[in-house]
């Protein structure tokens, strides 16, 4: 089974608390911290793998369990593997996205015609913005999923909507059956999805406090 949490990291934005949670980081994650220009750039890579050990020593996970990690605004998001197979079995991938303006523009030019159709017959911005968003979670938690990232064309795969979505057309290079869950929190501007090739997602997003 495929679990998901999320994790508010604005207390981090405070050195102080930074500084306790960057003491909890592995070299090389430090490295990337430090490589980073902004306090909350810095909060988020910091704060997302502090979850992500929590989640392991919780499940007494292996090293090499499937996991996939996002970030975006105040948010941290980590979906894992928490039945005990290794990395080789499964692939998750997961994707936070802080809402803002309709990118149509974006869309046009990286989404498939049939996604730019549907958000073009949307009403309202608003509607179009929230769709949008929508695909672009779907999209990403799948591309991290393969392992390939922004290596991956956004068009060369589509994704039909639905309760829950389902890959209408995927690359030849990746013909395993991926499964999708959405998940919602009232009051939080974001759109989050898991993608992997595991049937079996939870439906429950679990809110961690890292403090």
């Amino acid at each position: 089974m495929v679990r998901t949490w999320i994790a508010d990291v604005t207390p981090l934005f405070e050195s102080d608390c930074y500084e306790r949670y960057y003491r909890e980081l592995p070299e090389f994650r430090r490295k990337k911290a430090d490589a980073l220009q902004s306090g909350v750039m810095k909060a988020q890579s910091a704060g997302v793998w502090v979850l992500w050990q929590r989640v392991r020593k919780r499940y007494s996970l292996p090293e090499n369990a499937p996991f996939n990690l996002s970030h975006s605004g105040s948010y941290v998001m980590c979906a894992a593997c928490v039945d005990g197979r290794d990395g080789g079995n499964v692939r998750v991938g997961c994707d936070l996205e802080k809402m803002g303006p309709l990118k149509m523009k974006l869309a046009r030019r990286f989404f498939c015609p049939e996604e730019v159709r549907a958000i073009e017959e949307k009403e309202s911005e608003q509607e179009k913005a929230d769709l949008f968003y929508r695909y672009w979670v779907l999209k990403e938690s799948f591309m991290k999923a393969t392992g390939k990232g922004m290596a991956l064309p956004v068009n060369s795969f589509c994704i039909c909507l639905g309760e829950p979505p389902v890959l209408a057309r995927q690359p030849e290079e990746f013909p395993e059956n991926y499964y999708y869950r959405e998940y919602y929190a009232e009051g939080l501007p974001y759109k989050m999805a898991v993608c992997s090739t595991d049937d079996e997602i939870d439906a429950e997003l679990h809110m961690e406090l890292l403090l």
